[in-house]
């Protein structure tokens, strides 16, 4: 076999590919073991034919086919690893020359990645934002338990009043008519809580239980589906019950209640740890992300529209697999946000590339650095999904060796990201 590159425009190389004869006519060969039952001579009993007859009856082309997928199997593979050339898409198979006795020539034009052209990427200033637990963090946590803990009683007397639970039976209409999803019945509704929209929930208060209103409110202009967008809408509302929340005291029976703490004072000490644990982690987040923001200003890189495409395709199954575990499919996910594949795959475009962009810097510099993941790195790794995946500790060796054996390219990928990333977080100075 011999390969000749060329390299054409946008990262994409043309392989022209000769095949000795030989090993072509074995493809032949294969071709015709593969087929040989499927052709009916006069005179031989079916598939027992031997294959210069099957040539001569139905000419030597009806086993090329085949053969060529033989040839372009073994051979492409071998081509593109000795010639150091990295795909990113199929190859587009075109053949310049075929027939028995000849040498197989053929091209295979390909998208390949494409150069990473890397400006600074260490000693640069890139801004690091803080962020402070303040005593209404906490303030608002502890609503929050609360509310959480709230008893819900029916309003014996009295109409309906900001921060009470109005029942209601609706029905929505515009210009009489009435619309999808327009309809509720005792749906318990917070006043106050601005789960409506406009002033619906204003409407109601001073209202007692049994009354009946027409509520008349404007639907946003951006509110997503396309009937409702700007349009004004009547509900037809039915007060079926009135009630209110008891909240308990904040004092140390609620810590005792809802912790393993003895005083309220022991609560907030905990709530604050652990809010000043999460602002830690979400400022080493967003710090690590502005740094790859700045090192990808720095770096100029033509990526291929193919590698866009296939980063939307996995986002879209991402989407898709976080549909099911909520009982829901993209086509209702469509249908219910007012948008269709097109759109969607639109919107995901611009966070699809600067994903492949951000990945393509990684494995550059890893390489530029010599940056690289051991055996015992990976396991780590492994030993941590399998956590995840609630592995007790005895099964845990025996699971992160599969899981490594399954997806070890991937986690080989992940820990060699993680020791770029954190490179760069050392090597470049945080600002305020």
């Amino acid at each position: 076999m011999n390969a000749k590159i060329e390299k054409l425009e946008n990262n994409v190389v043309k392989l022209e590919i000769t095949v000795e004869t030989e090993k072509f006519n074995d493809c032949v060969k294969k071709s015709f073991k593969k087929n040989s039952k499927k052709f009916n001579v006069p005179g031989f009993r079916k598939g027992k034919a031997p294959m210069n007859i099957i040539k001569k009856y139905y000419g030597e082309e009806v086993l090329y086919e085949d053969a060529v997928n033989f040839c372009c199997d073994d051979t492409y593979p071998k081509a593109i690893e000795e010639n150091d050339i990295k795909p990113v898409d199929y190859p587009k198979i075109n053949i310049v020359n075929i027939g028995e006795n000849q040498d197989f020539v053929y091209t295979a034009t390909v998208v390949v990645k494409p150069e990473v052209k890397l400006g600074d990427y260490k000693e640069l200033e890139v801004k690091k934002s803080t962020y402070e637990v303040k005593d209404e963090d906490i303030e608002n946590e502890l609503k929050s338990i609360q509310e959480k803990n709230a008893r819900i009683e029916t309003k014996e007397e009295g109409s309906i009043e900001k921060g009470n639970i109005a029942v209601i039976d609706f029905k929505g209409f515009i210009d009489e008519k009435p619309f999808e999803g327009g309809e509720g019945k005792n749906y318990e509704l917070e006043i106050g809580s601005g789960t409506f929209i406009d002033n619906f929930e204003d409407q109601l208060i001073g209202l007692n239980k049994d009354d009946e209103k027409d509520v008349v409110v404007k639907f946003p202009e951006e509110y997503g589906r396309d009937e409702l967008n700007g349009k004004e809408a009547t509900f037809k509302v039915k007060i079926n019950d009135i009630k209110i929340k008891e909240l308990p005291a904040l004092d140390d029976e609620l810590a005792k209640d809802v912790s393993e703490f003895d005083t309220l004072d022991e609560l907030k000490a905990d709530i604050r740890k652990k809010m000043e644990k999460n602002n830690e982690l979400k400022e080493k987040r967003e710090f690590e992300d502005a740094v790859i923001e700045a090192v990808s200003a720095n770096t100029t890189i033509d990526i291929p529209q193919v590698m866009i495409d296939k980063e939307v395709d996995n986002m879209l199954k991402d989407l898709e697999m976080r549909l099911k575990y909520q009982g829901l499919d993209l086509e209702s996910y469509y249908k219910y946000t007012n948008n269709t594949e097109e759109k969607v795959r639109e919107y995901m475009k611009d966070t699809a590339e600067k994903r492949v962009k951000t990945d393509l810097i990684l494995e550059e510099i890893a390489k530029v650095e010599k940056i690289d993941a051991n055996e015992e790195e990976l396991l780590s790794k492994a030993k941590e999904m399998a956590k995840q995946y609630g592995t007790d500790d005895e099964k845990l060796e025996k699971t992160a060796k599969l899981i490594l054996g399954a997806q070890g390219k991937l986690l080989k990928i992940e820990v060699v990201n993680e020791k770029v990333i954190e490179l760069l977080v050392n090597n470049n100075k945080a600002i305020a």
